[in-house]
């Protein structure tokens, strides 16, 4: 029996069950080829992704070692491991975010198609925005304060499993409040919230990302007040976005429903 090409259903096409697992399958097994392809790459240059995280220990000076320390006796590999994981997730996340919009692609109509396409694109691009700003901007300043703080009164030892946790919880958690556009962008477009509601409500808006932020590791109040910089401007950006392409529910209402109901007045 030939095998069947992948490739994205059409809205039209109907599908059983059993199809629709089938294509779930092939799916997930492709992102976990592109994921494995990039997880093999991020290993094979760990020494490359361990300098770049520990590149921030090296401006601190001589107060704390430039290098973390491990206190186990597999904690290097596990260590090492964790973090070419999350490289590679990062690397692989565009060929991930496909093969999830290819998979529910056909439930959406020509018009949510539109709006679905930039979105998918906006989504790394910000994430990858987010976690840059916390390496550069964020981690810096948070790492000085932290370590720090008091450190004549302490003998600051540094863990690599810790360190290193601090490091990838941060990025990844800039990396998803930075996702702000696309869901006020999606729900401007579904109808949920209007530019003039997210206006009207900006301080409440702003007072949650704060304490948002105030849940990331980063706990020291300068770098929440670094934090809150661009997530407002985020916001702001955002509202800009809606009102510029955000539309009403009407927008995606299928044609034929209104043109299978009559008129009042009228029977079949």
């Amino acid at each position: 029996m030939p095998k069947k090409k992948l490739r994205p259903i059409g809205h039209e096409d109907h599908l059983p069950l059993v199809d629709h697992l089938d294509e779930l399958r092939s799916r997930i097994i492709i992102s976990l080829v592109f994921f494995g392809i990039a997880m093999v790459v991020c290993f094979w240059q760990n020494l490359l992704i361990l300098d770049i995280v520990n590149a921030p220990l090296d401006a601190l000076g001589d107060a704390v070692p430039d290098k973390p320390s491990t206190f186990g006796v597999g904690e290097q590999f596990t260590v090492t491991f964790m973090l070419a994981a999350y490289a590679a997730i990062l690397i692989s996340l565009p060929a991930l975010l496909y093969q999830a919009y290819a998979f529910v692609v056909p439930a959406f109509t020509p018009s949510e198609k539109r709006v679905a396409l930039p979105l998918l694109l906006m989504v790394p691009i910000l994430f990858i925005g987010g976690a840059a700003f916390c390496y550069f901007v964020v981690l810096p300043p948070a790492l000085s304060f932290l370590l720090n703080f008091n450190a004549s009164e302490f003998d600051t030892q540094l863990r690599a499993k810790d360190y290193y946790s601090f490091v990838v919880l941060t990025m990844i958690s800039l990396g998803l409040l930075f996702q702000i556009p696309v869901g006020v962008l999606a729900l401007s477009r579904m109808g949920v919230v209007t530019p003039e509601f997210l206006a009207k409500n900006r301080r409440y808006a702003i007072l949650g990302m704060a304490a948002l932020a105030a849940l990331l590791p980063t706990i020291d109040p300068v770098t929440l007040l670094i934090e809150m910089i661009p997530l407002v401007l985020l916001y702001e950006f955002s509202i800009i976005l809606a009102r510029a392409f955000g539309k009403p529910r009407d927008e995606f209402a299928d044609p034929d429903d209104d043109a299978a109901d009559p008129p009042d007045g009228e029977t079949g």
